[in-house]
This record gives structure tokens, C-alpha cells and sequence, in this order.
């Protein structure tokens, strides 16, 4: 792996199915936006003859255009799937978004993967989402390793950067994250700056120059054999200290050469392990070459070090009713079990699932079950159907390359399942099956919207409901109690996205209103109240009157109604009627137009009409009773109160308390969550927080990620109150 030297290979190219799962590997490339993520991934396809020098797909001896890949690509906003052939192995390179805000996308391709690669940019460095990306697939054992991008930079230092990635991804044990080689350098350019020409390998101490546009052979010189010797002496303890043989360290510390053989391989079953990971350099091809510097290093890496799918265990299934099954991982003969990783939709084709296939071979028009969770609190529907499967293909950009068969391991585009969303299950329709869920984060800002025009409200409900079923990150809220349409989403890229895709894929027009929170109203003391509801002009009249008595209840209490006339000063038949027009008036509320909550409502007297007196008339005078009492009483205005528990780490502790308690916010505590960093528990306004999910990642440097959760309502203060009535019309 990595070392040794590789010709340019003959069957490479755009790869399209696979037979066996040792021969498949599936590798997601992680990093923050602009690190390089996409043009690695360009580089990687022209190194694997997937696309040729002019950027443009090979396909069939046609050549069709590359331009929407790469625009797909740069939007870096959505997983995309880029399947090479190399050496005989297909490798499933999975890109993901290096935005926070579609962090969605970055678990998708997690999920899909088997192992990682993490783009680190040598200008910028490892930033904070990086590391808790990095944290993830620790907690998971994914095997990753560390390509080292912008070597062209006049800032770039490799070994200051292998420095920095050492300390930020190798915890207690720095000496597992070490360079396999170390760049070249070639002249100097008039600005001082030399460029990175070639590399070293660090095991075979071989020199492989990229400066021709093709990776070239060679034997290093005297001088670049001392460049490397303290490097090699590092990485070769690193990878004695990952072996499974014991003996090994105390022969080479005993004065014994270690065969290059066995240092190889026991340096392919610590990366695949996910204890040892290695850093590397990359550098995409110049004008008119041929392969991109560490390219074809990087694609030995990923067949020779990284797991097989054999290698991964299947995740959690049960039946739909929840009966646990055992699948045995990765076996093309077993029972299907595949995976929608991603869902899209194309004006042409419809509906395009991208599918990870665990167990079972999958074939076009094949009728399949579709198990999904339903997460209806997001608005998605749940379901359990049966489904007719498309053409299965490989895709590349707007191309598509139609499959006979994708095998356990592999991953495919399926067209035509309608129903099928990001997350469901594939099984076979006489054995449904349901995959454990990967964790979806919570999307924690509010887009409040309408329909543009009669027409957009017309489409909106299908157009909404498609955009949640691409993207189960997005939660779909209608508010009952403010009444308005809400998008939960993870940032402020996230909901550009989610209008973008309603204006233009889904053709509806939308207006952005500002987020409600649901505020309540309650007496701060006892008061009374007298309706009288009496007409009588001509015909049957309404007579109706009313005596109640309002008092303040615990929160948490709701609307309490208490019958206590004497002496039937109000018939029986009516006290009910009373308590139904109380009822709805303290839903529209008394004061500035929010439901009343929280008291006891004491009807105590009133007066009847053998003949006038109705339903009716005793509903109005009951909501007439209420509003008097309203009038001559202190209404507090109260305000939704959440429960908010940041994790954050130490550096930023004092700021974000800071921040919290500029939102009105209490802090109730906080405790140590290891690795550097505190949770922080507060009770903070609702009305403080609506872009809490915006503010805390500028706060945090992206650092810090927060929950939250419906604690109570409680009196707003009376500033802030009366800046509300004023804002309410009639109040």
C-alpha cells in the first residue's frame, strides 16, 4: 500500500457494477468547506480514467459534458456519489458538504461509507466541526485517514500541519497519526516560493515525481534519504506499536530491519482497524496532465488499507413490528436489505434514491418493500409498501450508466420509488425489514412561510412535502397555535436552500414572515366580571346574565370552570352553555389577543328569561363575563420558556454564558463532558432564541452544538409586554 509503484492502470475508468464485495470500497471525504474536497475528487476520477484531461466523462467513446458535476459539486450542499474503477476495485468516492448547515448530507455519506478521509487544508488548518466529525467516527470505529490539500500555498507547511492534525485527531496517542510521505520541492520561483513537485515514501524511501504530469519512478539522492531518516524512523515505531506481533518492537529495537513486507501489511490492518491513521498530500493535475500529485497514493491507500464491506457488521434490523433479526454482513446470496441514503428529484426521471446495499443483491424492476420510521414530528408520513424498482445505474454528474445488479456492499441509483425516503429500508416484500436509524440532527432554526399567491397555495402542501422527504434534517411544523407554516432548519444555508429548491424544482412562490412564539395570557390576580347579554327587538329575543369570579391558578393548570350558583339563578341547562362561551373567549384571549391559560373560572350568579333565555345568548354572556373581568384585572402576558443545554467547548464557556444571559436567559448549572469541554444548562425565552442556532456557531467558532426543549410559560416583563400590545391590533 502506498509505497509501491503503480503504471497507469488499463481497466480504469467510470465504474459501474460490482461482483464480489472484497472488490468494493466505499471511502467519504470529510472536511470543511474549502479545504478541497471537490477538487480531490475531480482529481482522483482523472487519475482513475474516469474523466479525461479536458474534464469531460468518457462514456461509451462518446464524450459528454463534466460541467454539471462540478457545478452540483461547488454548490456543496448535497452528498454526491462518484463510483471509479482502479486496479480491478470500484471505489464508491462519497463527496459531502463542508457547510455545517448540511451536516444532514455529512452523516448520509457516513452511513453509506466504510471508512473516511479527511480533507485538511494546509493554509487553514482543522477546524472545530472537523473535529467533532473526526469525534463521530471514532465513537463508531470508522478507519480514517488525512489528505493534506493547498500544498501550493506560499502559507503551506506539511509538517507543521501533520503537527497540527497529530494534536487535533490523535488524543492520547499523537504518534498514530503520521505522514507516510513527505512532499518534494522543487526550484524556487522568482516569489521565493518553491512548489511541491513530487513525494517521498517514507517506508521504501522511493521518490515519486509528478513534475511531468505523470507520477515517474525514481531512487532519491544522498541528501533527500537524510531529509526523511527521523520520518521513517517515527512512522516505522508508529506502525510496530500497531502490531499484532508482540516481538516486533523489541527486535527493531534490538538493531533487526524490519522486512518491508510485513511493515506494509501491518500497517493496511491498523488503518483498516481504525487505530493507525495515516496523513498524505495532495495536489490536483496542472494544465494538460494526467494524474493529480499523491493521487495515485491516495487510491492505493483506499484499496490496500481501507476495509472491505465484508468487514463492516450490518447495522441494527428488526421486523416492522420490531422482532430483532440477524442479517449476516455483506452476503450478495442473504436476504435483501438495502438502504435509501439520499433522495432527489429530477424533472425527468422523477424520484432518485441513492442506495447502500448491506445484504442481498438488488435488480432492476424488482418489487421491493419500502419500511420507513415515519418521523411524523418532522412531517414525515410513516409507511410500510410494496414498490416496483426502476432502472438501477452508476452515476456520474448528469450521467447515468444503467446496472444489471448491485451486490451487498455496493452502492446505486434507483429510480421510480415514489414513496421511499431518506432513511427507509429495502427489503424483500415477503420479509420486510427495518434498518436502525443513523442519528439525524435537530434542526433548530425556524423559517416561518406563506404561499406567495393563491396558485403557490395550491402547490405548496405537495411542494413540501417533497422537500422533506429529500432531506430529513428539515422538520415540517404547522403551528396550531400561531397558525403559521414553519420549516425547521439547521442554519441559514440550509433554509436559502430549502426556499431555493420550492422557487425552482418545485415551482412555488413563498414569502418569509417572522417566527411566532406561542405567548399565553393569565390574570395576576382575582377579579369579576358581569355579562349581560339581553335584545329584544321584535320577534324572539335573547336573554342572558352572568356573574363569574377569575382567579390565578400554578402554572401548568389550563382553564378550570366551577359551577356555584344557589338557589337555580342560572338553569342547569345553561351553566354549560356558560362555561362553552368562557371557554372560547379565553381561547381568543382578554388582552392582547392570546389564549387565557392557568385560572379558575367560578360562575357564581346570573339570571334567566323563561322564554328569551338560550344557549346562545348564555355562551355570549359567559365570553361577555370574561372580558369585564379582563378589563378591571392585571393580565400577564407569558412567553414560552425552553430548557437549553449547550455543549461547547472550554474556550468558549465564558462567552456563551455571557451570550445566554444577554438573552434574559438563567443559568441552572453546569458539569464537565470530557475531552475539553462543558455542558452549559439554561432556562432562556423562546422569543430570545429564534436564531440561537446561528449565533452560537459564530459564538463558538462552529464548536458548539445545543439542544432544546419546552420547559413552561412564564410572565414576560412588563416592558416587553407592552411593546407586544402595542404591536396587537385591538388590544
Amino acid at each position: 500500500m502506498g509505497d509501491k509503484a503503480h503504471a497507469h492502470p488499463g481497466a480504469a475508468g467510470w465504474a459501474t457494477a460490482a461482483d464480489h464485495p472484497a472488490s468494493v470500497r466505499n471511502v467519504v471525504l470529510v472536511g470543511h468547506s474549502g479545504s478541497g474536497k471537490t477538487t480531490l475528487v475531480e482529481a482522483l476520477a482523472l487519475t482513475a480514467g474516469a474523466v479525461n484531461r479536458a474534464g469531460r466523462v468518457e462514456d461509451g467513446g462518446t464524450v459528454s459534458d463534466y460541467d454539471e458535476i462540478e457545478h452540483r459539486q461547488q454548490r456543496s450542499v448535497q452528498l454526491s456519489l462518484v463510483p471509479v474503477d482502479w486496479d480491478g476495485y470500484k471505489i464508491n468516492i462519497l463527496d459531502t458538504p463542508g457547510y455545517a448547515d448540511f451536516v444532514g448530507e455529512l452523516r448520509a455519506g457516513l452511513r453509506a461509507a466504510d471508512a473516511a478521509l479527511f480533507v485538511v487544508s494546509a493554509s487553514d488548518g482543522v477546524d472545530g466541526s472537523t473535529r467533532m466529525v473526526w469525534e463521530e467516527c471514532a465513537a463508531v470505529g470508522m478507519p480514517r485517514a488525512i489528505v493534506v490539500t493547498h500544498l501550493e500555498s506560499a502559507r503551506a507547511d506539511f509538517e507543521e500541519m501533520t503537527r497540527i492534525c497529530a494534536e487535533a485527531f490523535g488524543g492520547d496517542d499523537p504518534d498514530a497519526v503520521l505522514p507516510l510521505y513527505l512532499p518534494l520541492r522543487g526550484p524556487e520561483a522568482p516569489d521565493g516560493h518553491a512548489p511541491v513537485t513530487g513525494l517521498i515514501g517514507l517506508l521504501t524511501q522511493r521518490l515519486f515525481d509528478y513534475a511531468s504530469g505523470e507520477r515517474k519512478e525514481a531512487e532519491p539522492g544522498p541528501e533527500q534519504r537524510q531529509l526523511i531518516e527521523d520520518a521513517r524512523n517515527r512512522l516505522i515505531e508508529g506502525i510496530i506499536a500497531e502490531s499484532e506481533d508482540e516481538t516486533l518492537m523489541d527486535r527493531y529495537l534490538g538493531g533487526e530491519e524490519i522486512d518491508l513486507k510485513t511493515l506494509v501489511q501491518d500497517l493496511e490492518r491498523a488503518v483498516a482497524r481504525g487505530t493507525f491513521f495515516p496523513v498524505l498530500a495532495a495536489a490536483p493535475a496542472a494544465e494538460g496532465a494526467r494524474q493529480g500529485l499523491g493521487t495515485v497514493e491516495l487510491l492505493e491507500l483506499v484499496t490496500g488499507g481501507f476495509p472491505t464491506p465484508l468487514e463492516r457488521p450490518a447495522p441494527s434490523v428488526t421486523t416492522p413490528d420490531g422482532t430483532v433479526r440477524a442479517v449476516e454482513a455483506c452476503d450478495p446470496d442473504g436476504p435483501l436489505l438495502a438502504e435509501v441514503v439520499k433522495t432527489a428529484s429530477d424533472p425527468y426521471v422523477g424520484r432518485v434514491s441513492l442506495v447502500r446495499v448491506f445484504s442481498g443483491t438488488l435488480r432492476p424492476d424488482a418489487t421491493v418493500h419500502v419500511s420507513g420510521h415515519g418521523l411524523t414530528d418532522r412531517g414525515h408520513e410513516d409507511h410500510d409498501v410494496d414498490e416496483r424498482i426502476g432502472t438501477l445505474s452508476a452515476p456520474f454528474g448528469k450521467q447515468q450508466r444503467a446496472l444489471t445488479h448491485c451486490i451487498a456492499g455496493d452502492l446505486a441509483s434507483v429510480a421510480k420509488l415514489n414513496r421511499a425516503e431518506t432513511g427507509d429500508t429495502l427489503s424483500a416484500k415477503d420479509d420486510p425489514l427495518l434498518m436502525e436509524p443513523w442519528r439525524m440532527p435537530d434542526p433548530l432554526l425556524p423559517l416561518a412561510i406563506e404561499a406567495h399567491s393563491k396558485a403557490d397555495e395550491d402547490k405548496l402542501s405537495q411542494g413540501l412535502g417533497r422537500l422533506v422527504a429529500e432531506d430529513p434534517t428539515m422538520r415540517l411544523e404547522q403551528n396550531p397555535a400561531t397558525h403559521q407554516v414553519v420549516l425547521w432548519c439547521l442554519g441559514e444555508a440550509h433554509a436559502d436552500v430549502a426556499l431555493e429548491r420550492l422557487r425552482n424544482r418545485y415551482g412555488v412562490q413563498v414569502d418569509v414572515v417572522p417566527h411566532k412564539v406561542s405567548l399565553r395570557e393569565t390574570f395576576a390576580g382575582t377579579s369579576s366580571g358581569r355579562g349581560r347579554h339581553v335584545k329584544q327587538s321584535g320577534g324572539h329575543g335573547q336573554f342572558a346574565i352572568c356573574e363569574i369570579e377569575v382567579e390565578p391558578l400554578p402554572n401548568g393548570s389550563g382553564i378550570e370552570f366551577v359551577d356555584k350558583v344557589i338557589g337555580g339563578a342560572v338553569p342547569r341547562q345553561f351553566i354549560p352553555s356558560v362555561e362553552k362561551g368562557v371557554r372560547a373567549q379565553a381561547a381568543r384571549g382578554v388582552a392582547a389577543g392570546y389564549p387565557l391559560i392557568d385560572v379558575r373560572v367560578t360562575l357564581r350568579d346570573g339570571k334567566a328569561h323563561s322564554v328569551d333565555s338560550s344557549d346562545a345568548a348564555f355562551q355570549t354572556a359567559g365570553a361577555l363575563a370574561l372580558r369585564e373581568a379582563a378589563a378591571d384585572a392585571r393580565i400577564h402576558l407569558l412567553e414560552p420558556v425552553a430548557e437549553v443545554s449547550v455543549l461547547v467547548g472550554d474556550d468558549y464557556v465564558g462567552a456563551v454564558m455571557s451570550d445566554l444571559s444577554g438573552r434574559r436567559g438563567r443559568v441552572v448549572g453546569t458539569e464537565q463532558a470530557g475531552g475539553g469541554r462543558t455542558l452549559v444548562r439554561a432556562e432562556v425565552p423562546e422569543i430570545e432564541i429564534g436564531r440561537y442556532a446561528v449565533d452560537l456557531r459564530s459564538i463558538s467558532h462552529g464548536t458548539a452544538r445545543f439542544d432544546r426543549h419546552y420547559a413552561r410559560h412564564e410572565p414576560m416583563p412588563q416592558q416587553i409586554a407592552e411593546r407586544i400590545r402595542e404591536r396587537t391590533p385591538d388590544s
